[in-house]
């Protein structure tokens, strides 16, 4: 796949390159800087794809991520690599329409390769085309065919060449290895007749003097035991495990951000809202005179909303409506609210009205990307009712969020729309880093001014 991506980018960097300024001069000339600035394009995004595990199975065959992982990726090191050579004053080596389309035939040739290898990779992980590990299985009888894990070990280099399944009240008695010796020796001369290189245990964890008396019976056997955790431990090993000390825990809530990461996120905040405010301050200017000349009342409405751990500030939003609440009871904006202005309407389905907001990230209130900050009336109502929501305090609340980008954005109608956009929340907080923000951010510019859920 690496290989692949390398191959596409020095292709697509010289052939962008030719391609140019045989249309524009007439002559190829530094046909070497083009190509060696290719081969510097295509190790840094093989770098950075890896250490993001973007050549991982189970990312490839997730269409979605590995987009949003390519387009900030892609970007990201185009801007980096400008930067850099603006500043060894040698950018005028390279002509700017040959840069612009590589990075543009580049980004759309990598996209369709993806596409592609996301389709072949999840028929090959169907077909159990990369099921290449011989295996043999110990199961609790029943677990095997009600469980997932077969069909996973199968689909993930594993190719499962026998099962033995052992009764229940077999596994729970104390003379284990006596009333199955014969199958276990029979188990253990299949597994060296046939080359087996994996046993893979399923049971009941608690089942522990079972599962050392396998683990005795199996010690002649030279291959790994692999312990497959049972439906109820399986659900807290998905989150990270954490050493402390010579013990590891299952980080089922991840803590806030250190120091170092607040400080990314807090210097990305700090560059990304003054260019913005650079590039709309012409259309927030204009956007106060219209809404002071069409209806009556302030041009910012302020609102007490909960920030990081909880605590209360004001969030600065163009005013969009007649009324100005700020109390223990508070309306959600509906479709066709007659409390919305006429210029208010356009505000909202554009989301300019949120523009206001770069102020408070400059303030330290808020930042760029994050839970959106809800009315403290509703804020105490969906702590009462939906498990875990206080957690969204963990970080500080965006302009724009996870849940935002995924569709969860504007009214929310019924109880379960507002636990998904507490489950996309809380999946943002436990899996936060700089790249994500970027991307987050890049993709509410390509989709922010057109959302049907804001009104």
């Amino acid at each position: 796949m690496a290989v692949v991506d390398a191959a596409l980018i020095v292709a697509s960097g010289i052939g962008c390159a030719v391609g140019y300024l045989l249309a524009s001069v007439g002559v190829v000339g530094k046909a070497d800087v083009y190509a060696a600035a290719s081969v510097l394009v295509a190790i840094n995004f093989i770098l950075l794809t890896i250490v993001q595990q973007g050549y991982r199975l189970k990312i490839i065959t997730d269409l979605p991520r590995t987009f949003r992982m390519t387009l900030t990726t892609w970007t990201g090191l185009f801007g980096a690599l400008l930067a850099i050579a603006f500043t060894m004053k040698v950018s005028e080596e390279f002509s700017r329409g040959a840069t612009i389309s590589f990075y543009l035939v580049g980004l759309a040739v990598l996209l369709t390769w993806k596409s592609a290898a996301a389709r072949w990779t999840a028929h090959g992980l169907r077909t159990g085309a990369f099921a290449n590990g011989r295996a043999i299985m110990i199961a609790e009888f029943g677990l095997a065919t009600s469980s997932n894990a077969v069909d996973d070990l199968g689909q993930h280099g594993y190719r499962l060449m026998r099962v033995m399944e052992i009764p229940a009240k077999e596994l729970a008695s104390p003379l284990l290895l006596s009333s199955q010796a014969a199958r276990f020796e029979e188990l253990i001369t299949y597994a060296r007749e046939n080359r087996i290189e994996h046993v893979f245990l399923l049971m009941n964890w608690s089942r522990q003097h079972a599962i050392d008396s396998i683990l005795d019976a199996l010690k002649i056997l030279p291959v790994p035991v692999h312990l497959v955790p049972d439906a109820n431990t399986a659900r807290f090993l998905r989150y990270p495990l954490v050493g402390t000390g010579n013990t590891f825990t299952a980080e089922l809530r991840r803590a806030p951000l250190t120091f170092r990461e607040r400080a990314l996120k807090r210097a990305l905040d700090l560059v990304g809202a003054s260019f913005a405010l650079l590039v709309f301050a012409p259309v927030m200017l204009v956007t106060a005179l219209l809404i002071k000349l069409t209806s009556k009342g302030p041009v910012f409405f302020r609102q007490t909303r909960h920030g990081f751990g909880g605590r209360a500030f004001k969030i600065f939003k163009f005013r969009t409506m007649r009324v100005l609440e700020d109390g223990p009871t508070i309306v959600q904006a509906q479709k066709n609210d007659p409390r919305v202005t006429r210029i208010g309407k356009w505000l909202r389905k554009t989301s300019i009205d949120e523009l206001p907001q770069l102020l408070n990230v400059l303030k330290g209130d808020m930042s760029l990307v994050g839970p959106r900050p809800h009315a403290a009336a509703h804020n105490t109502e969906y702590e009462q009712i939906i498990g875990n929501y206080a957690f969204r305090h963990h970080v500080k609340p965006g302009i724009t969020g996870w849940a935002q980008v995924n569709g969860y954005r504007g009214e929310t109608r019924t109880l379960d729309m507002m636990q998904k956009r507490v489950e996309y929340d809380l999946w943002y907080i436990n899996n936060w880093n700089l790249w994500l923000d970027v991307s987050i951010a890049i993709r509410t510019l390509l989709i922010g001014f057109g959302q049907r859920s804001a009104y």
